[in-house]
């Protein structure tokens, strides 16, 4: 079945409470980078019991870890690399025996999701973050260039490390897309940036635990017909990202859920009719009058809006009225 989750950081926020006062109690969490004490790392069992404890303690479920461990000699394939792998597969191992079932990863190197605009105007004077190839500063990184292949060979290598231990553990390594999802970046390559890849890395290693996040803002820049590609990769989803932007790859902007080039309630079928089971999160929402654009992309009232717009679609399209 089909769930709305929300991003409920470690550390007490007004979203806490706003999620729930929007009637969600289902949490997508990050990592107990703050609260480790001596010896212990991230992907140790303690620290995340802890914080799954907090959570729980707070009203909400923790069912996705969206957060990683560094990984960025993995990626690149640098010394170093297996020690990150193995922080991962303990981790993998302390989700399973909490019951956490999902942990959502990604394979951009030196540099995550990237905006040059954080305050793009948008409907009634609300901003939204934006991106265009040409403003992408000089400096973003300064690691030496990496092309496709490499990236490749070495998410090959991360998959045959990690997924037996997945497998094990009964916990889904869900991939995010690149974001933007264009390549190369600076002379960084990015290879999680196109619906051919996508079904290259479900093949690459072939597991029930290697599956998707569906982050739609991506996906939609990837294809003109997102809910047939729902419908294509199936079960392989664990994940959604529920948002939305206009443009193409190279430039674009976040836009408001109702707003953007997606037919969302066409997707919102689509979730339907491959029998998705597990959560959907809102995600990259405006920031409007009265919050603070500090974090974008995550202010706490554009949160609400998002929950409404989504629980509406569910319900039009979970009740059957809207065939």
């Amino acid at each position: 079945m089909l769930e709305i989750a929300e991003f409920i950081s470690p550390a007490p926020s007004p979203v806490w409470k706003l999620a729930q006062q929007a009637g969600v109690n289902l949490a997508v969490g990050g990592l107990p980078f703050d609260t480790l004490q001596a010896g212990e790392t991230v992907g140790d069992l303690a620290p995340l019991q802890r914080m799954k404890q907090v959570y729980e303690d707070a009203g909400f479920e923790l069912r996705v870890i969206e957060s990683r461990p560094p990984l960025n000699k993995a990626k690149r394939g640098l010394p170093g690399r297996d020690e990150e792998i193995a922080v991962v597969c303990n981790l993998l191992e302390s989700m399973g025996k909490l019951g956490i079932p999902v942990w959502c990863y990604e394979w951009m190197t030196d540099f995550n999701w990237v905006r040059t605009n954080m305050a793009t105007p948008s409907r009634g004077g609300s901003v939204v973050t934006s991106f265009d190839i040409n403003d992408v500063p000089a400096d973003l990184t300064k690691e030496p260039p990496i092309d496709e292949e490499a990236l490749w060979t070495n998410l090959d290598y991360f998959l045959r490390k990690v997924l037996p231990v997945a497998e094990r553990a009964g916990v889904k390594l869900s991939m995010h897309p690149d974001d933007p999802p264009l390549s190369p970046i600076r002379g960084v390559g990015r290879i999680m940036r196109s619906i051919e890849n996508y079904q290259r890395l479900i093949e690459l290693v072939p597991s029930p635990m290697n599956t998707i996040t569906l982050c739609q803002g991506n996906f939609t820049l990837m294809t003109d017909d997102l809910p047939r590609e729902i419908r294509k990769f199936g079960k392989k989803i664990s994940f959604i990202h529920f948002r939305d932007v206009r443009g193409v790859p190279t430039k674009f902007e976040e836009t408001w859920h109702d707003a953007g080039k997606t037919d969302m309630l066409a997707c919102m079928k689509a979730y339907r009719d491959i029998g998705f089971d597990g959560v959907l999160r809102p995600d990259h929402v405006p920031t409007v009058e009265g919050d603070s654009n500090a974090n974008a992309g995550y202010s706490a009232f554009g949160r609400l809006y998002a929950i409404g717009y989504i629980r509406g679609l569910q319900e039009a399209v979970y009740s059957g009225s809207a065939s």
